[in-house]
């Protein structure tokens, strides 16, 4: 196990979970059952190459939720083992199921990544022309299951039309003072808006009720007279500056800071890699698949509400602010972050929420956060015993890139867990039929 550098007040980031708990890339074709176990796995890494048409992150889980739903729903239209999220009716038991996949996740990547059409469509014509021809007891079988592949990604399109996803973006009017965010340098150019995402908590959630049901409260390190406050402050001063972090960028603590923002933090990828070798099948892929970006979409929706509840200054503004009334805290008007602060308030952070959201729907889907898994991003290979420790590091990562302080990403995870855990018990169940 790696070693992690201390300063005081610093606290554990994530605490060890019990054993037993109830995206970018070069562009590919992925050819049915070329890559991964099935057609789900393959059109879930398919999405992966296409999904940054979709916009930033929170914009890309959305639409993945809805691909992977349009999958679900479709295989358990042919065979109701699952309940599905969107009301349809059952198609033929002779349906192709690898036919009824390409079509719904074709479907929604279509009408969602318009700028990708000729990728997906070339996608798609590939997937169904290696089908194998129909048996002579279910002959149309392929037809029938584009069929309902299309009218599971229709649904769910249409179900999602008004969500909100059309207005992402407020106007931010507070003006400068001591806690209180402000856009940081470098600006995103015109006509990009900034900060951005600040009516992303409105958006229509796929499983909880609002954006207030799991979100935090306001933490004591808010206050910034505390010691606390003072304790998280020069932690990321201390390990998150460009000019520490760029002395040395082969440490652990640099290559942790590049690796979740370049593709560690892809739940997707994560999932495909923690299910290999396990023998599910497609309805029990589609399932997974569709819980994580459910439950990751959800977990965004109430970090961003919460991020413009509370406007909270990142570390950027905090660290070169002359005097914020703390004698503990030195500031230092030359202070750069080593990663790219992102666009948008700090409380509470999204990278560690995404972790958290997906990864506890693994943890309640095998019952167990011992799932190791492999996966380069950023050219940085990594391996995990347990999910709590990629966790754990992901809220490393932005202390370690000078974007975060450390509770707003503690806060993260445990909200995101929440989400995770009610998303999982209340959609997709088994079918009582």
């Amino acid at each position: 196990m790696k070693t992690k550098t201390k300063v005081p007040g610093m606290r554990r980031a994530i605490r060890e979970l019990p054993r037993r708990w109830p995206l970018a890339g070069a562009l590919l074709l992925v050819l049915p059952g070329s890559a991964f176990a099935d057609s789900v796995t393959d059109w879930s890494a398919f999405a992966d190459t296409v999904i940054a048409g979709a916009g930033a992150p929170p914009q890309q889980y959305r639409v993945l939720a809805m691909t992977q739903i349009a999958v679900h729903d479709a295989l358990n239209s042919i065979d109701r083992r699952y309940r599905t999220y969107s009301p349809l009716g059952a198609a033929s038991h002779h349906a192709s199921p690898d036919a009824a996949v390409a079509a719904a996740a074709a479907g929604v990547l279509r009408a969602t990544i318009p700028s990708q059409l000729s990728l997906i469509d070339a996608q798609y014509a590939a997937a169904i022309a290696a089908l194998p021809a129909c048996p002579a007891s279910a002959p149309g079988c392929v037809g029938q299951g584009i069929g309902a592949g299309e009218a599971a990604a229709a649904a769910i399109v249409q179900r999602r039309q008004l969500d909100g996803s059309a207005t992402p973006h407020l106007p931010y009017t507070l003006a400068p003072g001591p806690g209180v965010y402000q856009p940081t340098l470098p600006t995103p150019p015109p006509p990009a808006p900034y900060p951005q995402f600040g009516n992303w908590g409105n958006l229509k959630p796929f499983a909880i009720i609002n954006n207030r049901q799991f979100a935090p409260g306001p933490a004591p390190e808010l206050n910034l007279r505390s010691k606390a406050y003072a304790d998280e402050y020069n932690e990321v001063k201390l390990m998150g500056s460009f000019a520490v972090r760029n002395a040395a960028p082969d440490s652990e603590e640099s290559k942790v800071a590049r690796y979740f923002p370049g593709g560690g933090a892809n739940l997707n990828a994560i999932a495909r890699a923690v299910v290999a070798g396990k023998g599910l099948d497609r309805w029990q892929h589609a399932r997974l698949f569709a819980l994580v970006n459910m439950a990751v979409n959800d977990a965004l929706i109430t970090t961003f509400g919460a991020k413009y509840r509370y406007n909270f200054w990142r570390p950027y503004t905090a660290i070169r602010w002359a005097n914020d009334g703390n004698p503990l805290t030195q500031p230092d008007p030359g202070f750069t972050s080593y990663i790219t602060t992102p666009p948008y308030p700090d409380y509470p952070c999204g990278l560690p929420s995404t972790m958290g959201a997906g990864v506890q729907v693994m943890r309640s889907y095998f019952g167990t956060d011992r799932l190791p898994y492999s996966l380069t991003a950023a050219g940085i290979p990594r391996s995990y015993t347990r999910l709590s420790d990629a966790e754990s590091d992901s809220v490393d990562a932005r202390v370690y890139g000078g974007i975060h302080f450390r509770f707003g990403c503690e806060v993260g995870v445990e909200q995101s867990r929440r989400v995770a855990k009610f998303v999982y018990l209340t959609q997709l169940r088994a079918s009582r039929h």
